[in-house]
């Protein structure tokens, strides 16, 4: 399957038992409503998916179980956040092997990599495979910007697409697409800036609160891809209390409380992290259940034809 890299990919969470193992079943829910709602890709393993606390054999699991899901309706993407290089090569080759199509590819972890560093280790990690790989642009939380200088120089290996655009500079998919027309893809990474980047030509998100609220998150994108900017906008005014939960650092458990309360989830995390408790808990409550009770009528835009610009 190749991948078209626009719409709607759920970076989506990995449940846990209360003995802390994966929760197949649970898991399954939740990918069944985001089928549901229309999404156009999965994204497993991501710092939403926790994966630096998933081992491979879980890692392994989940995609063979999403691949077999998902009966190839939708591309199955796995994150990689590696630290060494060959690490991240194994990583790639285990993924196609497991049936994913497609790789989001973080640069190397807990090393800052300087730019010719970051250029060597994506170019590694795509010469190592066929699979079609999104760059994960974060320099916020890891520390590592991928400059345009980098990207000129991923531009000559084929299978590197699109890239996931979280610098919280919505300038920058303007200068992406000034500088490379449309040879990447850019897929909105920052759940409140998604409408914004999407006006400036974003071909998709990769959302976090899509996990606990998929249909209002696949009509937003619907109704700005279609020209309806008043009725995405009120979705979005709604909805972005909800969004910001994405932009603090225990979004784990932020979006997983609101999972649970959507009826899609559980609020098991895995140590270190652990369950909100006591006034925080109460108050990200409050912000859910708010919303909840506010949730909007939302159009008929399953029948919406997603388009690609």
């Amino acid at each position: 399957m190749s991948i078209e890299w626009k719409g709607i990919f759920p970076a989506i969470t990995t449940k846990f038992t209360a003995n802390d193992e994966l929760d197949l079943p649970l898991f399954d829910r939740n990918l069944q409503a985001q089928l549901e709602a229309g999404i156009d890709g999965i994204i497993l393993g991501g710092s939403l998916g926790e994966a630096s606390t998933l081992t491979d054999a879980e890692k392994e699991t989940l995609v063979k179980y999403t691949v077999e899901r998902v009966e190839g309706r939708i591309p199955v993407v796995l994150n990689i956040a590696e630290g060494a290089t060959a690490a991240a090569i194994k990583q790639a080759a285990d993924a196609k092997a497991w049936g994913a199509k497609g790789l989001m590819l973080l640069p190397p972890m807990r090393y800052k990599s300087d730019d010719r560093e970051t250029a060597a280790y994506f170019k590694a990690v795509a010469t190592s495979t066929d699979l079609p790989i999104m760059i994960y642009n974060n320099p916020v939380d890891y520390k590592v910007n991928v400059t345009l200088d980098i990207f000129e120089e991923l531009a000559a290996h084929k299978n590197i697409q699109a890239v996931k655009e979280s610098t919280r500079d919505v300038s920058n998919v303007t200068r992406m697409i000034n500088h490379f027309g449309d040879r990447f893809k850019i897929l909105c990474g920052v759940d409140t800036l998604a409408l914004e980047e999407m006006v400036l030509g974003a071909t998709g998100w990769v959302g976090g609160l899509v996990c606990a609220f998929p249909a209002e998150t696949v009509a937003i994108y619907r109704l700005v891809k279609a020209g309806r900017m008043a009725e995405a906008v009120a979705i979005y005014r709604w909805f972005l209390p909800l969004l910001e939960l994405d932009l603090h650092a225990k979004l784990v458990q932020y979006i997983k409380l609101a999972e649970t309360q959507a009826g899609l989830g559980s609020e098991y995390v895995r140590a270190p992290r652990l369950t909100l408790a006591g006034k925080e808990r109460e108050r990200i409550l409050s912000v859910i259940n708010t919303a909840l009770v506010n949730r909007p009528e939302l159009p008929d835009y399953r029948s919406i034809e997603a388009l690609s610009a």
